[in-house]
């Protein structure tokens, strides 16, 4: 608390330019937080107590000096006054904090950290008079109409059984941002599509890695965006640098098929190839013996509804306006894949 309190007073004091970053152990967060301490900038890192500190070790791992830089401060984005001490002497917010499931047991969790989380950040960020703040959200939370050729920033949310809770929640977050821009906020949105990298193995988009390591031996024959975390990173700095406010952002490098890049991963983990096509009733059948499978032995299921019905979906997303805002050279899908394995393999190793 002592220290937490002279670091605040010398910030003051000497007018540092201080950026804070939520969720900074996550995918997002820990590779925001690299780029930024390796450019130079005096960064506040908010973490939960507890959470893993694998993804910031992995980057940092050759730059211990970098790491030595960085300015931790426990915190919950569900806890005001936790928000309050890390906004002190704060100009600039990136909100990557969020919480990422399909499991319907989850819901409530995902709405308390993904929207009211948002809505406790929004509103300290006016109360602090912070100069600017970019939400990361998902292309989850964009309107989504089946048959639609190509989705951009104009395509706005529809109520559908399609939307997952997961993106119901993203959804409810962003209208947070949205208000806090017409009540005089700096804000803008990114709207990444899948997010390539070297996360946490077990969940999130990570967890395809290791479910091919596992032997995957099933597709889905849907498609959707990817793009590389490193890319995700990018374009938030570079729209930061712009003072863009007021706008949101596809982040995606490209729309593949998700047989595509489990082949890929397979490929570079030296691990067969997924060979069955699942049909939709396969794919209905699994889910529901999952589900009974985790009510008998009280754990979390494998397969759930939702990751069976977005693995039927084809959605494109349009990357045209963030290309003619920073001109941005995305990562394609193949180097980010073959990327994230060295981590994955060097790691299992």
């Amino acid at each position: 608390m002592l220290l937490r309190s002279l670091t605040v007073i010398l910030i003051t004091y000497f007018w540092i330019y201080m950026i804070l970053i939520t969720g900074a152990t996550g995918l997002v967060g820990s590779q925001l937080l690299f780029d930024l301490i390796s450019s130079g900038n005096t960064v506040r890192a908010m973490r939960r107590k507890g959470s893993s500190m694998l993804s910031v070790d992995r980057l940092f791992f050759e730059h211990q000096d970098l790491k030595n830089k960085i300015i931790w401060v426990e915190g919950d984005v569900n806890d005001i006054y936790s928000i309050e001490d890390a906004m002190d002497g704060v100009d600039t917010v990136y909100h990557s904090a969020a919480f990422i499931s399909f499991y319907p047991s989850d819901t409530s969790k995902m709405m308390k950290v993904n929207v009211e989380g948002t809505a406790n950040m929004v509103n300290i960020a006016m109360k602090k008079n912070v100069g600017r703040f970019c939400h990361v959200s998902s292309v989850a939370a964009l309107g989504r109409i089946t048959g639609q050729a190509n989705i951009d920033e104009n395509s706005w949310w529809k109520t559908s059984k399609k939307n997952s809770n997961y993106a119901i929640s993203k959804y409810g977050g962003e209208q947070e941002v949205w208000r806090g821009m017409e009540e005089g906020l700096s804000a803008f949105i990114i709207s990444p599509s899948i997010i390539l990298g070297p996360g946490n193995w077990e969940s999130g988009s990570s967890q395809m890695f290791s479910r091919v390591w596992k032997g995957l031996r099933f597709y889905a024959p849907g498609s959707t965006g990817f793009v590389d975390v490193r890319d995700v990173s990018k374009s938030a700095i570079r729209l930061m640098e712009k003072g863009i406010t007021g706008e949101r952002y596809i982040i995606n490098a490209e729309n593949v098929s998700y047989r595509y890049v489990f082949d890929l991963i397979a490929k570079n983990l030296s691990r067969r190839a997924s060979s069955f096509k699942v049909t939709k009733f396969l794919g209905g059948l699994a889910w529901r013996v999952e589900a009974l499978r985790s009510f008998i032995f009280l754990s979390k299921s494998l397969i759930t509804k939702e990751t069976v019905n977005n693995g039927f979906m084809n959605w494109s997303y349009s990357n045209e306006k963030i290309i003619r805002e920073i001109g941005i050279d995305f990562i394609n899908v193949e180097e980010s894949v073959a990327e994230t394995c060295r981590f994955f393999l060097k790691e299992k190793n």
